[in-house]
């Protein structure tokens, strides 16, 4: 009862309120009809929460999140199932599930009336312009009277996420060249796929494991053959997302930092799509991807980056130089002195493929200051130690500074001083 009577609505209150005055004034005024309009709207309220606390409803709740994952900008469609596992009706159901504001209103339903065993669905959409991790849940049923006098919030505990990626700007199907590395004997086969008869043997080697013998070979060639130590040939790279908070400008999604990390993304997935094994690195540190380096869990990690207060890119060159063998680094950098410039060109050795998309972050709400001063020493800086270097400004598409980058890749330092701001290198 007082569970009950703690789930009295504002209009449960009021009746209460009157029936009490309703009684006082009959008490002192001597009239009767006024005792039995009293008693009449005192016990409405308490029978109503007394039918309210002892409902036993006995109800069971699931989400179901199509897609999980969006792009930012993109709608997802919520879908609960809510399903009376008792034998009894229930009455008048008001639901709600909790979202974040960034999502949206907080959706509400009425149900009338679930008979027994009964399921019912409803379904919501979201939509955010903002990239994260946004939990959604719990639902809260609140359970109520016909008259509205009691309401009695009962909330389920399970909740799921959306996870919104960045935007993914379809890439033009060309190959960068310099990022296969790797060894072995051959670029590995699958012997599930080719099946037995395609596998390529060698002779055995003292140490050899008898368990790689390869019968077959061995009785058709007259001595001993093993099948072949096959080293994947591994295509790795490195994508450098800097961060920085003093090297962006702007605020909110059409921000420098925002357009970073959607070029970032786009180019991610551009190569991991070509099979390209990704280490993403940031001016922090190298961060970790679950599954090697592939889309989804770059995209993942790419909608909870947030922009850091370190000054300098010194972590992210510490962690770029671990990766030894990576034969392509693509660095998207906000504002970066010719200093920090020379220490990244450093990182580039050999026939490693460099490539730096720099966002001309002085321009970003002043085009007129297109090409600062810092800018031009930076590009120059990094074309010379090899790196192939595009400029993009404020509302470019990061697909032309990509096809810039690859299209460019046969040409010297010198003759990539267009406007666009490319810089070629050794592939």
């Amino acid at each position: 009862m007082r569970t009950g009577l703690g789930a009295l609505t504002n209009r449960g209150r009021s009746f209460l309120a009157s029936g009490v005055a309703a009684l006082l004034c009959a008490f002192l005024l001597g009239e009767h009809d006024l005792l039995r309009i009293g008693v009449l709207v005192v016990a409405l309220p308490l029978l109503a929460a007394m039918v309210v606390a002892r409902t036993r409803y006995r109800l069971s709740c699931a989400r179901r999140l199509d897609p999980p994952r969006v792009e930012a900008g993109g709608e997802a469609t919520v879908t609960l199932r809510l399903e009376n596992v008792t034998r009894l009706p229930t009455g008048l159901l008001l639901i709600e599930d909790t979202v974040p504001y960034a999502l949206g209103a907080r959706p509400r339903f009425v149900l009338d009336r679930v008979e027994a065993q009964g399921v019912r669905e409803v379904d919501y959409k979201v939509r955010s312009d903002l990239r994260g991790r946004f939990p959604i849940g719990p639902l809260t049923v609140r359970i109520t009277d016909p008259f509205g006098l009691v309401e009695l919030a009962r909330s389920f505990t399970i909740s799921d996420t959306l996870v919104v990626t960045p935007q993914v700007v379809a890439l033009p199907a060309l190959r960068v060249s310099g990022e296969w590395t790797g060894g072995g004997e051959s670029r590995t086969r699958s012997v599930a796929a080719a099946g037995d008869d395609d596998v390529a043997p060698r002779e055995y080697r003292h140490g050899d494991d008898l368990r790689r013998v390869h019968w077959r070979s061995t009785a058709r060639r007259g001595e001993l053959m093993v099948r072949r130590e096959e080293q994947q040939w591994q295509s790795r790279g490195a994508l450098l997302l800097d961060t920085r908070r003093h090297a962006h400008r702007g605020e909110g999604p059409r921000s420098s930092f925002e357009v970073a990390v959607s070029t970032a993304a786009s180019i991610g997935v551009h190569l991991a799509g070509d099979g390209l094994g990704l280490r993403l690195v940031t001016d922090q540190g190298a961060e970790h991807l679950a599954d090697g380096g592939a889309g989804i869990s770059l995209l993942d990690t790419l909608a909870v980056v947030r922009q850091s207060q370190t000054r300098t890119l010194d972590f992210g060159v510490a962690a770029l130089r671990q990766g030894g063998g990576d034969g392509l680094i693509v660095a998207v950098l906000g504002a970066v002195d010719p200093e920090e410039a020379r220490t990244l060109a450093r990182v580039r050795r050999g026939n490693m493929t460099g490539i730096a998309v720099l966002l001309d972050t002085v321009a970003w709400d002043r085009p007129e200051l297109a090409e600062g001063e810092q800018f031009q020493q930076t590009r120059t800086v990094l074309a010379a130690a090899g790196w192939r270097v595009v400029r993009l400004p404020a509302a470019t598409s990061p697909a032309a500074v990509w096809q810039d980058a690859v299209q460019h890749a046969g040409r010297v330092p010198g003759d990539l001083s267009t406007s666009l701001g490319v810089g070629g290198g050794a592939a």
